[in-house]
């Protein structure tokens, strides 16, 4: 497995595996099993869309763009030889890790901005965060000129910015979705989980709770606008989850249409730490 770790390594890299496929996964570190599966699909479904083996490579970088609040930058985990294993493990090709100084060398003057959907849900208490993830997303992306990139659905309103970034500049790269990975206690596998003690752990397990509480009442006919304001309420009734949002719409989030596939989304915090997740359902 190649380490790179500078803009000419993994333009070297790419060039050597020329035509071979290439499925990319991009990271901020503190690997899961959640990025494991993104790596094990991205073989699979690259390998079946090309008919060859693919190369797989894995960014890991903490981008400091994407956060307004540099205390959480701060505590963001970073365990870089760890992860490199984890890679090794699961068969990765190669791990693109750069320092700040190789991706940003110098102040950025440009930069993509995300349009109105970027000042939503996420956007709304996060300025700035979804400009530094499209353009950093942007920059990996051209440097691993992958066939298709892979990202996780927990992070919806990201993936679906990405797409349309992909789409509306033309990028000749495929973005494809992988449905979230969750523990076996039904919460959504992030890095930000391994920073809850274990109460705030039990507390966390209401936010998914709350999902599968629209879904289960949606599916036996309640209302969908009725359900979520249960679930609301269900939330703000437990000590220790502070909601920022639980909202329905579109699966492109435009808005919620009254007949489809829907995606349900909520914020919360617990112990300080911002947990985010999503379900999609159909409304008949």
């Amino acid at each position: 497995m190649h380490i790179l770790k500078t803009i000419d390594e993994i333009g070297m890299w790419r060039k050597s595996i020329d035509s071979q496929p290439c499925a990319a996964i991009f990271t901020m570190g503190a690997l899961h099993e959640g990025h494991i599966e993104l790596i094990n699909v991205a073989r699979k479904h690259t390998r079946d869309v090309t008919g060859r083996d693919p190369a797989v490579v894995v960014s890991v970088f903490v981008n400091p763009t994407q956060f307004s609040d540099p205390g959480d930058l701060e505590s963001y985990p970073r365990s870089l030889e760890t992860d490199i294993a984890k890679c090794r493990s699961a068969g990765v090709d190669a791990v693109f890790a750069p320092s700040v100084q190789q991706m940003y060398p110098e102040m950025l003057q440009v930069s993509i901005e995300p349009g109105p959907l970027g000042s939503t849900l996420e956007g709304r208490s996060r300025a700035g965060h979804f400009s530094g993830v499209l353009t950093v997303v942007n920059k990996l992306l051209n440097l691993t000129q992958p066939n298709q990139a892979y990202f996780g659905e927990k992070d919806y309103q990201q993936l679906t910015l990405i797409s349309v970034m992909a789409r509306e500049l033309n990028l000749p790269y495929e973005i494809v979705g992988v449905p979230t990975v969750r523990e076996s206690d039904g919460l959504a596998m992030s890095s930000r989980n391994n920073r809850l003690s274990a109460e705030g752990r039990l507390v966390a397990l209401n936010i998914p709770q709350a999902l599968y509480k629209i879904r289960d009442e949606v599916d036996s006919g309640v209302a969908l606008q009725q359900a979520l304001e249960g679930a609301r309420k269900y939330l703000d009734q437990q000590p220790g989850v502070e909601l920022d949002y639980l909202v329905s719409a579109g699966t492109q989030l435009q808005e919620t249409p009254s007949v489809g596939a829907v995606r349900i989304l909520v914020a919360a915090t617990v112990e300080g730490i911002r947990l985010i997740d999503n379900i999609e359902l159909e409304i008949s």
